[in-house]
């Protein structure tokens, strides 16, 4: 494993600058609020200093970077502080111009977060069930379920036929 001091200030900003957007969404999607995905996102890039970790691909890379955000994020909200927090601010991401809020986001942001995690990274990231599967560490057919229960509640919530998948 490569030792943290011998990657770059340039190889840290170029990684930064590939995956800071990608991060952010899911960093928000799971903190419902700029300044906590902010500081986990802070905490990923940290963590990836501090790992050192050689990656054997560009998507050893994002795939490294999603699991590392996940997990902080998952962490930070154990808090029990968190569990008080209103989550109606979260429009203000509109502010950064990462992507467009719609109904269909705001949809997907209320589903539980095992099925809002399976759903933004197949729809909003590209992953296919594989994919899904590696990252969040789960069978595929698990994926595959979360998948289908959350078409369901998307179906319910925002009428409609979602079969255009």
């Amino acid at each position: 494993m490569a030792n943290s001091l011998l990657r770059t200030d340039k190889e840290i900003a170029e990684i930064y600058g590939r995956h800071k957007d990608m991060t952010y969404r899911i960093c928000f999607a799971y903190m419902k609020n700029i300044m906590d995905a902010e500081d986990v996102i802070q905490d990923t890039f940290c963590k990836l200093i501090e790992s050192g970790t050689a990656f054997e691909s560009a998507e050893h890379e994002k795939a490294w970077i999603i699991r590392t955000a996940t997990n902080l994020c998952k962490n930070a909200l154990r808090y029990w502080w968190r569990r008080r927090e209103s989550l109606d601010d979260y429009e203000a991401i509109q502010a950064k111009d990462v992507f467009e809020i719609d109904d269909t986001f705001n949809a997907v942001m209320a589903l539980p977060d095992k099925y809002k995690t399976a759903v933004y990274l197949y729809y909003y990231e590209g992953y296919d069930s594989t994919e899904i599967s590696k990252l969040l560490q789960k069978p595929q057919s698990t994926i595959r379920y979360y998948l289908s229960q959350a078409r369901k509640i998307l179906r319910e919530i925002l009428g409609g036929d979602l079969s255009g998948e």
